[in-house]
């Protein structure tokens, strides 16, 4: 994909995320936003290169709350 058609998917690809976060974190969709946009899984799916952007939502949250546990998540390998 293009960098510029994935720039302009990339609200798409993290919205459920985003869903995931407020629901299961129980935070307001600014804390959900802030908790998201500084982790490094942001930085992954905002990558087109790694391809994180193809997982699942709950997937993506999987490793977003292996971070925000563990410090760390692994991408699972393709």
């Amino acid at each position: 994909m293009n960098e510029e058609k994935f720039t302009a998917l990339l609200p798409v690809f993290i919205t459920d995320l985003l869903k995931k976060i407020i629901e299961q974190k129980k935070v307001s969709q600014d804390e959900a936003i802030s908790l998201l946009y500084n982790s490094g899984l942001y930085m992954h799916l905002s990558d087109e290169q790694t391809k994180v952007w193809h997982y699942s939502a709950e997937k993506l949250f999987q490793l977003f709350e292996d971070e925000i546990n563990f410090g760390k998540f692994e991408l699972p390998e393709c």
